[in-house]
């Protein structure tokens, strides 16, 4: 038999085998019991916080397009540039809209804020899910020539506009054009009256404290922009379109003077920030599973004081040291890899009870939310190898005490 297998061998007939000491069977429970908790804590952390990822993305996904076109320098560009036409008669692309985002101030009765305004036209609301962010009143920005804006929950609050419907808000912003009159500084802004039509919430500061949509035409106005000036173009894909694919087409046709990105590269500095956060939290969970996994330290320190005598019996059979130390190796791994286990099997269960259920939940008490989860296959896979790798590092801390310690 091989030696190796050998060692394995009597290692699982160890961690079986009754104990003549039950303090031994008691310190060998906790030590599982403790891996398998902290890996169950793991595995339920790292797919709450990929839940919320989730979240954040399909919210974003609701207000971004698919793709987006900006001016690499500079503020805005035309859309009859040339290199641009073939974007318009893709057969991937359903629509293209063109969009302006200036900076501007609100005002309504004595407040004022700045706000982001973005100018969409009537393909915006069929492009993005906005109504389904809708919180208050409903998505409008022209009907009959009435224009109206929709704001962001923050803005609306810092307004003073909550559920006021209606209300009269002006839009202030510096003019492009012309001299400033310094005794008259009111004239160097434009300035337009709008209806509020409603509120949207993405749960995102970004937008919901900075964002107000109006209608294309009144960007235009207010901003004195032509009829050929934008800040960017969105575009919608057909249904089935090879998003990297038409991506990379439009780059490879327009060039460098422009940027093309997808929604995850329009938010790419908040999804890297979550990823900062998930791996920060799976370093201290994992600080918290080395600590717990030490205790198998003590477990096979104690094992081995009781199997002195079977030690010597092995040696007197032939059995090398190394051997010796193989054994009580593969005895901590398997304390740790069925701790494991059935710590992952418990994460696993929380988390499609929480999944299904929404067991736990946040928020206040008049509107529960349950905690998102979304259980990733490379989570599981990095957290077995981890808890794997942790559990051999410990069980070989003892045999290598035991080699390095001179015999009396």
């Amino acid at each position: 038999m091989n030696s190796s297998v050998f060692s394995l061998w009597i290692a699982w007939r160890y961690l079986f085998a009754k104990k003549s000491h039950n303090a031994i069977n008691i310190l060998t429970a906790i030590s599982s019991a403790s891996i398998a908790v902290g890996t169950a804590a793991l595995v339920c952390v790292m797919s709450v916080m990929n839940g919320f990822e989730g979240m954040v993305s399909n919210m974003f996904s609701a207000f971004d397009a698919q793709l987006r076109i900006e001016v690499r320098k500079g503020k805005y560009f035309s859309v009859n540039d040339s290199v641009l036409q073939p974007v318009f008669g893709l057969e991937e692309v359903k629509y293209v809209a063109p969009t302006i985002e200036e900076t501007a101030l609100l005002s309504y009765a004595d407040r004022q804020e700045p706000a982001l305004i973005k100018g969409v036209d009537e393909h915006f609301a069929s492009m993005t899910d906005i109504e389904s962010l809708i919180i208050d009143g409903s998505y409008q920005v022209k009907n009959n020539d009435i224009e109206w804006i929709v704001l962001g929950a923050g803005l609306q609050y810092k307004l003073g506009v909550v559920q006021q419907l209606g209300a009269p808000l002006t839009i202030y912003c510096p003019r492009r054009t012309g001299s400033i009159n310094t005794l008259r500084p009111d004239q160097s802004f434009n300035q337009a009256g709008v209806l509020l039509a409603g509120a949207f919430a993405i749960q995102q500061t970004t937008y919901d404290d900075r964002y107000a949509i109006v209608s294309l035409d009144m960007a235009r106005d207010i901003f004195e922009y032509d009829s050929t000036q934008v800040t960017a173009l969105e575009l919608e894909l057909k249904e089935g379109a090879n998003e990297k694919a038409v991506q990379r087409k439009i780059r490879d046709f327009i060039g460098e003077k422009y940027i093309v990105s997808n929604r995850y590269e329009q938010q790419q500095d908040f999804y890297r920030i979550m990823n900062i956060e998930k791996w920060l939290t799976f370093l201290l969970m994992a600080f918290i599973l080395t600590i717990a996994a030490f205790s198998v330290v003590g477990s096979l320190t104690m094992l081995r004081i009781e199997k002195s005598a079977d030690s010597e019996t092995l040696t007197a059979l032939g059995a090398t040291k190394s051997i010796l130390n193989r054994i009580f190796i593969f005895e901590g791994w398997l304390i740790t890899l069925l701790g494991a286990i059935v710590g992952l099997i418990i994460g696993l269960i929380v988390c499609a009870l929480q999944e299904r259920y929404g067991v736990i939940t946040y928020g206040s008490e008049f509107m529960p939310q349950a905690y998102p989860v979304a259980v990733k296959m490379s989570d599981i896979v990095i957290t077995t190898c981890f808890v794997a790798l942790l559990g051999f590092v410990t069980s070989c801390l003892p045999a290598l005490y035991n080699s390095n310690k001179k015999q009396p």
